[in-house]
This record gives structure tokens, C-alpha cells and sequence, in this order.
């Protein structure tokens, strides 16, 4: 999937390339209007295009997601009210109120 993303982030900033490009370099000399709009557009381009490539994938691990398979039960802190802190935000324990 990773190989889809970067497809769609070269195409869009050969995009912007292209729409930067012909406009000051052919269109101007047609119409100004028009070129500093396809620049407007072009402008815009770059933050989608990062977007795009820096999207999660279905099959994608991001840094927070535990990793697959069964949860360790050996990370303890070294501080056991630390500990009892964290298991009881990881849902491991549940609050005695």
C-alpha cells in the first residue's frame, strides 16, 4: 500500500510542478488572470499531496497500535504505584470506587 501513496504524492506534486510551470511560462503570455490562478491551484496542491502520503492504510501499524500478538504482562515500571496507574488506564484493572 505503501507503494499506492507514493504514486499519489508524485503525481500530485508533478501536478503542481506542472500547473506552476505552464502558467508563468506559457499562459501568461495569454492571460495573467489565468496564470496566477493555475499558481493559486497549484498552491493548494502540496498539503493534499502530503496528506495523501502520510495516510493510514487499513494494514498499516501506526506508533501507538500494540503490537499483534498476546499482550506482555512482564512491562511493569519498576514503581508499583506507577504501575497500578497504568494497568488501570490500559483497562487492565478496573477502579475500586
Amino acid at each position: 500500500m505503501y507503494a499506492r501513496r507514493r504514486h499519489a504524492y508524485f503525481l500530485l506534486m508533478g501536478t503542481c510542478l506542472a500547473l506552476f510551470v505552464g502558467g508563468w511560462a506559457v499562459v501568461r503570455l495569454w492571460s495573467v488572470p489565468a496564470a496566477v490562478g493555475m499558481c493559486l491551484a497549484a498552491m493548494v496542491i502540496p498539503p493534499v499531496a502530503a496528506m495523501v502520503a502520510n495516510r493510514r492504510g487499513p494494514e498499516d501499524r501506526w506508533w501507538d497500535d500494540p503490537p499483534a500478538g498476546p499482550p506482555r504482562t512482564d512491562a511493569t515500571t519498576g514503581d508499583p504505584q506507577s504501575d497500578e496507574w497504568w494497568d488501570e488506564l490500559d483497562g487492565r484493572r478496573k477502579r475500586n470506587s
